[in-house]
């Protein structure tokens, strides 16, 4: 029975792997660079667009700024990307900027820093997901008006392809991953090539409309408060950049250099395209607007709400090898498939940090076991139904989406680079060799610069984007440190009443005497195992209880007792409201105030049996008072079970329909065969 029941999650995720076959899952560069780097890599996608709608807000003369805007997120990202790199060599451990942070500036910057972390991987994949389906959604009506159920169904499959393992999620990601970059480089380069030396005059499918403007007289402070909006927008191309130190144990060997290289490869690529798209849009004169329908003007009139604002990427592709083309539908196609693999970073990050808070105590521990397949299961699930929540109650709007997005990164940029610059400035006091006091000296440099831009952002994102709905991002931060905070109280509460005060404990916590009571309703086969049991433990005192429901039984139960010559004395318990819980707890509770250091060990007689219904129409009694006493200090509680012939059958049927399996085998894989002893010939293989 519990092969057939485990068949379905074998369909959906594969065999179960060995722990020993753990090594079989790290990923090659090839991989790991779509793996953990295709958020960044597919937010070329949107980002572009972000900083366009805002700047339109002062009309289309203000796009001459983006180039600019360009420029300062290139900066930034070429400062992410090496001050990353200094933290994946001093900690490879996975850990990421929560163990820097943790490590140089205490629990608090610690658990501050998960908070943020695990707010934007949740995030990650409510935007990438939402982004993708709106992109999906131009082509095919269908999505466009089922996009909820179509984004949940998205997020369902990530979580199954998760489930399975990294480096199979991985080998799945890889190809549109590839095929997305490529083109995009490919529109870039075909692009430039027609517009320099071609002399081709590309123009997008908005470049004959107007952007109406808000405000079109912005000058000083309101003009460099648009212009900070415009660049907290842009700085969506970094979100997922910490997701590869964080991510350091997936890769082969050597780690620490394999995690490097992918960086600087990513941080590449990214500005590469980020600048590229930026620049085409500027020369085919993309138009964007934050509200198409009442600020794009086509032929002088709005366009309405029947308009469908096209992303930028998809416009500036469109100016370059023509819309419906071959180029355009490749490039369209791939464009919407990596937004919603992009989702895949936050797939790998969330449970490794998820794993590595249970393991200090600031998540529940069920967070660090591996799965079947070797991969954080549990952590995977976790972050699908959170992104499934965000999804739902946000309608898959992924321009409402973006405005929570970014705040927890910068917040986890700046903690680590501040604790990497502790960390050069602990390790300098006991450096003495030259050579590795100016790599320390450098490195501190860098990652003091990295500290420093990366808080000035975090001011700036603060300050544009918090009425426009990053106070919900900090929010949910603050419920997860507060979460957090409460679990690591509760474990070193249980430590603290757990843990032996000294060598003596084993004294102070050993009972005086047994006294055990075995729980009677009549006189049947299940009483009388259980009376046999509870003799063979020779406990120091043996007594049976009834409870009183019905005056009749009682009678019947006593007058049988006594004519058995049952030589454990019978105590009958009143309850006049035909209770039976209430009654015994408060029996044991009396004999508890009575002699505090003895125990009490309760045996309770159960029915085994084979047929679901059965269930219902027995132990009912049983699993209350079972409850009850596992909240009543010095009661221990054993069931005596009873096989009815149910139970023998349903084994029997089980056995018909394949080989029985005792409960957590399936959990536990198949036996290795037993090596011959020594001076012993194996068996011959059929």
């Amino acid at each position: 029975m519990s092969k057939l029941t485990d068949l379905p999650k074998r369909i959906l995720i594969g065999e179960a792997l060995r722990s020993d076959r753990l090594g079989e899952t790290l990923l090659p560069k090839r991989i790991a660079l779509p793996v953990f780097a295709s958020d960044p890599l597919s937010s070329v996608a949107y980002a572009p667009g972000e900083v366009l709608m805002v700047l339109s807000v002062a009309g289309f003369s203000a796009y001459h700024f983006s180039p600019w805007i360009a420029v300062a997120v290139v900066v930034l990202m070429f400062t992410v990307v090496a001050s990353y790199r200094q933290n994946v060599h001093a900690y490879p451990s996975g850990g990421g900027d929560y163990e820097v942070a943790n490590t140089n500036l205490g629990p608090r910057a610690g658990r501050t820093v998960a908070a943020a972390l695990l707010v934007d991987y949740v995030l990650t994949v409510a935007v990438s997901v939402s982004s993708g389906v709106e992109n999906l959604g131009s082509a095919i009506p269908f999505v466009s008006e089922n996009k909820i159920g179509v984004a949940l169904a998205i997020i369902t499959l990530l979580t199954m392809m998760n489930l399975r393992g990294v480096k199979e999620s991985g080998k799945i990601f890889a190809i549109p991953t590839y095929v997305f970059v490529v083109g995009v480089l490919a529109t870039i380069v075909i692009g430039m090539f027609k517009a320099m030396v071609l002399d081709d005059e590309m123009r997008a499918p908005s470049a004959a409309y107007e952007v109406v403007a808000e405000h079109s007289d912005l000058t000083g402070f309101a003009l460099v408060f648009l212009l900070l909006r415009a660049f907290s927008s842009g700085c969506a191309a970094l979100t997922g950049v910490e997701a590869i130190s964080n991510g350091v144990p997936a890769f082969r060997k050597p780690k620490s250099k394999n995690a490097a290289s992918t960086l600087a490869l990513m941080g590449g690529l990214a500005v590469t395209m980020f600048c590229g798209i930026i620049g085409l849009a500027m020369a085919t004169d993309v138009k964007m607007a934050e509200n198409p329908a009442k600020d794009i003007l086509i032929n002088g009139e709005p366009a309405g709400g029947s308009y469908h604002q096209d992303p930028v990427i998809a416009q500036v592709t469109a100016a370059v090898f023509g819309e419906g083309s071959i180029g355009f539908v490749i490039l369209a196609a791939a464009t919407a498939l990596v937004l919603f693999l992009a989702a895949n970073t936050a797939y790998n990050g969330f449970p490794v940090l998820g794993s590595i808070l249970a393991q200090d105590r600031y998540l529940p521990r069920q967070l660090h076991t591996r799965g079947d397949r070797l991969a954080f299961s549990n952590g995977v699930v976790l972050l699908a139904v959170f992104a499934a929540v965000l999804v739902y109650f946000y309608k898959a709007d992924s321009t409402k989406l973006i405005q929570l997005y970014i705040v927890g990164v910068f917040v986890s940029f700046t903690l680590s680079q501040t604790g990497m610059v502790r960390h050069w400035n602990r390790h300098l006091r006991s450096e003495t060799d030259p050579a590795a006091r100016r790599r320390m000296i450098r490195s501190r440099a860098i990652n003091a610069f990295g500290a420093f831009f990366t808080g000035l952002v975090l001011v700036v994102v603060l300050l544009t984007k918090f009425t426009h709905g990053a106070y919900v991002a900090v929010l949910g931060m603050v419920v997860f440190y507060a979460m957090m905070t409460g679990i690591r109280r509760h474990y070193d509460r249980v430590s603290e009443e757990l843990a032996i005060a000294d060598e003596k404990g084993d004294d102070v916590i050993r009972p005086a005497r047994v006294h055990s009571i075995v729980l009677v309703s009549k006189i049947h086969r299940p009483t009388l195992r259980a009376l046999s049991y509870a003799k063979l433990m020779r406990s120091d005192t043996l007594e049976a209880v009834s409870i009183n429901v019905d005056l009749h039984e009682t009678k019947a139960l006593q007058r049988d007792w006594m004519e058995r010559g049952i030589d454990v004395p019978l105590t009958v318990l009143d309850s006049p409201y035909r209770e039976i819980t209430r009654p015994f707890i408060d029996y044991v509770k009396g004999l508890r105030r009575e002699s505090p250091r003895d125990v009490v060990s309760v045996y309770i007689p159960e029915y085994v049996v084979g047929r679901w219904y059965e269930h219902v129409l027995h132990n009912q009694s049983a699993f209350r008072l079972k409850a009850r006493l596992l909240f009543t200090p010095g009661v221990m509680v054993t069931s005596v079970p009873y096989q009815l012939e149910s139970s023998e059958r349903a084994k029997i049927r089980a056995r018909k329909r394949a080989e029985w399996n005792a409960p957590g085998s399936v959990r536990r894989g198949p036996a290795a065969p037993a090596k011959p002893a020594k001076g012993e010939k194996s068996a011959p293989k059929k």
